[in-house]
């Protein structure tokens, strides 16, 4: 039986997209860009290259300082990306929105005894400042953060310390949930973990390896454990 879980972030429990449109758009408009709609979609073609090369072992945080840098200069607007970073980091760590239903799903899992943890890409006081501030903290016995860890999903070595300081968790007991297959997924499957791929959106998967699970609901990964 599945006693322990581990829960990726952004998207899974936190609504990370609500407050990153609202950072970039704010930085977008104080800094020249007149269409903003172009700006932010500009946006996130550059971030996602970013973060693909982050989970695949770059070093993060010179890539962080350069995707406003780049995207602004796409509108011929000369900016200082770290600075712009720094700016946009503030913004999110005061972004403690919460996905509807995600504090129920949480309370159900604790009242049936599993042991929770965090295990999440990101800079570590920004992930601990949301979690802290949506309330979500005190659902988890531990949490795990890639800036930390030194290593991002899907490498293994993210996954080392967990096992490393908490021994008793197996690949039998254990299971990885998160919503992004680049990342929780793949990183799961890397360790030998079972994980649920929360797809609210149903997405097709195009990529060659597999989920043990898929739910599109927090009540589907409720199906799944309980």
């Amino acid at each position: 039986m599945s006693k322990y879980i581990i829960f990726d972030l952004d998207d899974t429990l936190l609504d990370f997209q609500k407050g990153e449109v609202e950072g970039v758009k704010k930085i977008l408009k104080t800094n020249g860009v007149a269409d903003i709609h172009q700006g932010f979609s500009t946006y996130q073609t550059i971030n996602q290259k970013v973060w693909q090369q982050i989970e695949s072992g770059v070093p993060r945080q010179p890539l962080l300082d350069t995707r406003f840098s780049k995207t602004l200069a796409l509108f011929d607007i000369d900016a200082n990306g770290v600075k712009l970073e720094a700016e946009y980091r503030e913004m999110l760590n005061h972004n403690f929105y919460t996905l509807p239903g995600a504090t129920a799903l949480l309370d159900s899992l604790k009242q049936n005894d599993f042991t929770l943890f965090v295990g999440t890409n990101g800079v570590k006081k920004t992930q601990f400042d949301r979690l802290e501030g949506s309330g979500l903290l005190k659902y988890f016995d531990d949490y795990f953060i890639s800036e930390d860890i030194g290593f991002s999903k899907p490498s293994t070595e993210f996954f080392l310390p967990i096992f490393n300081k908490y021994q008793q968790l197996t690949r039998e007991n254990t299971f990885m949930i998160g919503d992004r297959l680049q990342s929780d997924i793949l990183g799961a499957n890397r360790v030998g973990l079972r994980s649920i791929w929360y797809n609210p959106n149903e997405m097709e998967n195009t990529f060659d390896y597999q989920p043990t699970y898929t739910a599109n609901s927090y009540d589907q990964i409720k199906q799944i454990l309980l």
